[in-house]
């Protein structure tokens, strides 16, 4: 099948890997400059673990190429998917003006029947000002062109898109239009020989269900924060809850820990939307105010224990960050709780010392790198080229992205390389009473009396510390 898709970003990249990867033949338009380059050259634009292989795979393969010709990309595919950004405008409404755009691009260079997919998150109504942006276009050129618009949402999870992509849990394809929706069908039969997961279902019902899944998401990691307070002031374990939370299968496990507040490029701006929509048309919705609320105090939560510990002025202090991603497996600052973290610090008279595994200084990724410029440019940032490196001399460790690398350090050395053995835990990723047992003073999330553990246990080398979060 040939196939089109208009943006080479995240959603766009992946998708145009994964459904050549299937067979089909993809052309995929992308106009900036830098990012066309990089493509070109045989690089991805993002960190996204195995896209880059599979991109490189695809092309040497002549199923996937990329271009920044308006006509070549519409004219080849019958299916044409908008895969665009869409950011939260300042009344937290997604801006739709790149969306309208692409699907002004379709109406002027069509010349036969095409399916558009809605890929982007868009708000309920967009098919329908897709649909009348093409038609104006067709209209200005008095072609009379037959063409359907469909919704089929991404649940892309970065650090983990293609597995999503390939092996997905469901497929939501919003259509009215019966060869359109066979089409859809067709295209996805590939990646569905297990059993048929896609959900044919009204354009607005499939529009709302994407904002619906990240609002629930959100709401979820929020409610366990909260939980986390109420644990820390009765003397009860969060970690402990959550297991047992997580056992019964109407709740289930994913999205149950608490932290240091959740961001990255979908849930802050989603929930935004969702509110924005519902607002216009007169419904206040209090849960996603209130999940706003806890998740704005949450990301201030870690600085806020730095000062109870260390006074109110961090002048003269230096602080370790483990991590700067918004989560591990992506080099996505975009909303990330560290940028927070990092700016309240330096506010504090802190200076900070930063690792991540997948962002450094000369970190080229489109998706973080003009935060990362900003953070370059910060008196008082440094960025670190390891872990250890980071801890060097600090007065505190402060984990904000739970990457793998950090679960099991060697503690010996971490406890060496600090100037205080304090160790702010943002994701729950160490057991207080081991930290304890081990010579630091430990605090946690929610974590009870073990929360704020004091170092006093006899020093064990060689000890470690077992962890069992996914």
């Amino acid at each position: 099948m040939k196939i089109s898709v208009i943006g080479a970003g995240y959603v766009g990249l992946v998708t145009s890997a994964c459904l050549a990867d299937m067979g089909n033949s993809v052309v995929c338009l992308e106009v900036d400059p830098a990012r066309l380059r990089v493509l070109r050259e045989g690089g991805v634009p993002i960190h996204e673990p195995g896209l880059e292989a599979l991109v490189r795979h695809n092309v040497a393969a002549r199923r996937l190429a990329f271009t920044d010709d308006a006509a070549r990309a519409v004219g080849h595919g019958t299916l044409v998917f908008i895969a665009v950004g869409t950011p939260a405008a300042e009344d937290g409404s997604a801006d739709l003006d790149h969306v309208l755009a692409a699907a002004a691009t379709i109406g002027r260079h069509m010349d036969d029947y095409k399916v558009v997919v809605d890929k982007s998150t868009v708000p309920v109504g967009t098919a329908a000002r897709v649909r009348e942006a093409i038609a104006h276009e067709l209209h200005e050129r008095a072609a009379l062109l037959p063409f359907a618009v469909v919704s089929n949402p991404e649940f892309l999870k970065e650090g983990a898109a293609i597995e999503d992509f390939m092996r997905p849990d469901r497929i939501i394809v919003g259509s009215d239009d019966e060869r359109a929706t066979l089409l859809m069908r067709a295209l996805y039969a590939p990646f569905l020989r297990n059993r048929d997961r896609l959900l044919v279902m009204d354009v607005a019902s499939a529009e709302l269900t994407k904002y619906a899944a990240n609002a629930m998401l959100a709401t979820r990691i929020s409610f366990m924060n909260e939980l986390a307070r109420v644990a820390e002031r009765v003397g009860a374990d969060i970690e402990q809850v959550r297991l047992g939370l997580g056992s019964d299968p109407r709740i289930g496990t994913h999205f149950l820990y608490a932290g240091c507040g959740w961001g990255g490029s979908c849930l802050p701006k989603d929930v935004k939307a969702l509110r924005r929509t519902a607002a216009d048309l007169g419904i206040e919705m209090e849960i996603l105010g209130a999940v706003q609320a806890v998740n704005e105090r949450q990301r201030r939560l870690l600085v806020e224990r730095a000062l109870a510990r260390f006074g109110a002025s961090l002048r003269g202090r230096r602080f370790a960050l483990w991590g700067l991603a918004f989560k591990p497996g992506t080099d996505d600052l975009r909303e990330a709780p560290s940028l927070e973290v990092i700016e309240a610090l330096l506010q504090a008279g802190a200076t900070v010392q930063a690792y991540d595994p997948a962002i450094g200084s000369a970190t080229a990724s489109t998706t973080g790198a003009a935060p990362n410029l900003l953070l370059a440019r910060r008196e008082g940032f440094s960025f670190a080229d390891d872990p250890m490196a980071a801890a060097a001399d600090a007065d505190a460790l402060m984990v904000v992205t739970e990457w793998r690398e950090f679960r099991s350090p060697d503690f010996d050395a971490l406890r060496a390389a600090l100037r205080q053995p304090v160790v702010f835990d943002g994701r729950n990723i160490f057991d207080p009473a081991q930290m304890a047992a081990l010579g630091f003073e430990y605090h946690g999330i929610g974590r009870g009396n073990a929360g704020a553990a004091q170092a006093g246990a006899p020093w064990q080398p060689g000890l470690r510390i077992a962890h069992t979060a996914a």
